[in-house]
């Protein structure tokens, strides 16, 4: 049960890194508008029906809002993202 147990702490380990990863890279690439990129991500993903990737990206763009202090975070412009790629 032990063993169990410390290999699903390390997989959501691994998770939590590569969301932590991606938005650092986010941030790195698109500065401000990061928030935005990784929204449109998930957005993509979701109107995929690729839900994994959605979910995986919507926490890329919670971890840039908590990494990045400057990140532009407009729920109209979140919105219009999502309208559009869900067309």
């Amino acid at each position: 049960m032990f063993r169990r147990l410390a290999a699903w702490i390390e997989k959501r380990r691994q998770i939590r890194q590569r969301w932590q990863q991606d938005a650092r890279a986010m941030i790195v690439k698109h500065g401000h508008h990061a928030y935005y990129e990784a929204q449109r991500l998930a957005a993509r993903c979701r109107a995929q029906g690729n839900g994994s990737e959605f979910w995986h990206w919507a926490k890329v763009a919670s971890e840039v809002t908590r990494l990045s202090p400057d990140a532009e975070m407009d729920m109209k412009v979140v919105q219009a993202i999502a309208d559009e790629e869900m067309r």
